[in-house]
């Protein structure tokens, strides 16, 4: 079979696999006066007495402003008190809102919204011991599908929140110590967490290249055809340092370093990476051959997933894999840079670093 038909193959199982998960998000989904119903009909759930919950919500996302009502109701049928409500706003995704419920006495805060808004929770509850729970309302919902929150069924989700079990994980963080020539950051010094992959390179162009009405209406696939359009571009010559060995040179599609490692699609593409073990995975992705090459890449994704490794030599499209507790990573000319689906803008040189059992999540 010619690599031409491998490539129509693939894309056929993505277009189907899309389909799947498009069906699945438009079965579970809930319109608020029918999730109200469900709520009364629910039994009183187990939530620490006296436990006040505060809901950090971003209003952009479809459906926020019915999530209150929701929440408010659940939260009185398990005989919590009535929860803090507190909207984000564009110059604040959520770090000011978060420190304000925790001023306030919140004892668990719920990141309402997409993968910017966990981000932002999740940075101003590090090291503070208070959890974080998740009712995922974005378009990746990256930490939520790593964590099987539920995705598209706000009901099931808010039950998690209110009787879930807490655990602790680790956090990335990422930092760009040299910026491309032209790139005017806010603050050139700060330090950006990310939860499950921040990266540089192909990802991170596609990330850019994503139209967001594309993305409102179609969702995680919309990245699939942003994606198309850059498989052609030119690989990046990189230096690699890992912890404190010698740098390796290498040409590179994307280098992504991740906490965690499953994406939208039940694509697994770093599946040996746990969220809680003190260490981050490494992982260089490169193709040569064009269309052919990314058709042998996206097998091997799809294949790691299962446990099935592709061993042979000369292969035009692979993925390889290292552990690091820090990384420092230098490309020619600047690429764009990415956590969790954020653009943070182009570099030239960044490392990242993982801050061990520094944040408590609510989970099943």
């Amino acid at each position: 079979m010619l690599p031409e038909h491998w490539f129509a193959l693939a894309a056929l199982a993505v277009a189907l696999v899309a389909l799947g998960f498009s069906i699945a998000s438009w079965y579970t989904s809930r319109t608020a006066a029918r999730a109200l119903s469900e709520v009364a009909a629910l039994p009183p759930t187990a939530g620490a007495e006296g436990e006040l919950i505060a809901f950090v919500a971003n209003p952009s996302k479809p459906d926020v402003a019915d999530f209150e009502e929701i929440a408010r109701t659940m939260c009185r049928e398990a005989a919590l008190p009535d929860p803090l409500w507190i909207e984000t706003t564009p110059d604040d995704p959520g770090i000011g809102q978060t420190r304000e419920a925790l001023e306030k006495g919140a004892k668990l805060v719920v990141a309402v919204g997409g993968d910017g808004t966990v981000r932002a929770v999740a940075e101003a509850l590090v090291d503070t011991g208070t959890p974080m729970a998740l009712v995922p309302s974005g378009t990746g919902n990256l930490l939520a599908r790593n964590l099987d929150v539920p995705v598209g069924d706000h009901i099931r989700a808010l039950r998690r929140v209110i009787a879930g079990v807490d655990r602790t994980i680790d956090v990335g963080w990422m930092t760009v110590t040299e910026w491309a020539e032209g790139e005017e950051p806010e603050d050139p010094d700060a330090e950006f967490i990310f939860l499950v992959i921040g990266g540089l390179g192909f990802d991170a162009a596609m990330v850019a290249d994503t139209d967001d009405q594309l993305k409102a209406r179609m969702g995680w696939m919309a990245y699939f055809f942003s994606g198309v359009r850059h498989l052609h571009g030119r690989r990046m010559r990189t230096q690699i340092t890992i912890d404190d060995h010698e740098p390796v040179e290498a040409r590179l599609r994307s280098l992504m370093i991740g906490n965690c490692g499953r994406l939208p699609g039940g694509i697994n593409l770093i599946p040996d990476a746990v969220i809680d073990d003190g260490i981050l995975d490494v992982t260089a992705i490169d193709t040569r051959g064009g269309i052919a090459g990314w058709a042998q890449l996206f097998g091997e994704v799809v294949m790691q997933g299962f446990g099935v490794s592709n061993d042979l030599p000369a292969k035009i499209g692979k993925i390889e894999h290292a552990r690091a507790r820090t990384v420092t990573v230098r490309v020619e000319e600047g690429q764009q840079a990415q956590v969790d689906g954020d653009l943070i803008g182009k570099a030239v040189e960044l490392k990242a670093r993982v801050q061990p059992s520094s944040l408590v999540v609510r989970t099943a």
